[in-house]
């Protein structure tokens, strides 16, 4: 069974850095590409950033770029988001995903398998 765990969501002040983890079990974890989406009240699921199998490909949102960065580590199983200079409009429920081939993918069809998400709140 297929299991994606998000950690590291909570309270954080504007300006302020957040690190999101996400664990993966019951898959071949370098084989997939992953993907960190968020989805605000009223407000579909988007992108926010993506990485290859290998981590050599990544894409960020325009709304996070030079803020979020994506990174993994196939031989912990793990992705991970580091959010810089959050702001408000980033409170969000931030899910996790998996997608194979582990090509970089920026579509949700693409991805097979996702976390039960983790709340980030941005306030003063």
């Amino acid at each position: 069974q297929v299991q994606l765990v998000e950690a590291g969501g909570g309270l954080v002040q504007p300006g302020g850095s957040q690190r999101l983890s996400c664990v993966a079990s019951g898959l071949v974890f370098s084989g997939y590409a992953m993907g960190w989406f968020r989805q605000a009240p009223g407000k579909e699921r988007e992108l926010v950033a993506a990485i290859n199998w290998n981590g050599q490909s990544t894409y960020s949102a325009d709304s996070v770029k030079g803020r979020f960065t994506i990174s993994r580590d196939n031989a912990k199983n793990a992705v991970y988001l580091q959010m810089n200079s959050l702001k408000p409009e980033d409170t969000a429920v931030y899910y996790c995903a998996a997608g194979w081939p582990g090509a970089l993918a920026t579509e949700p069809k693409s991805y097979n398998y996702w976390g039960q998400g983790t709340q980030v709140t941005i306030t003063s």
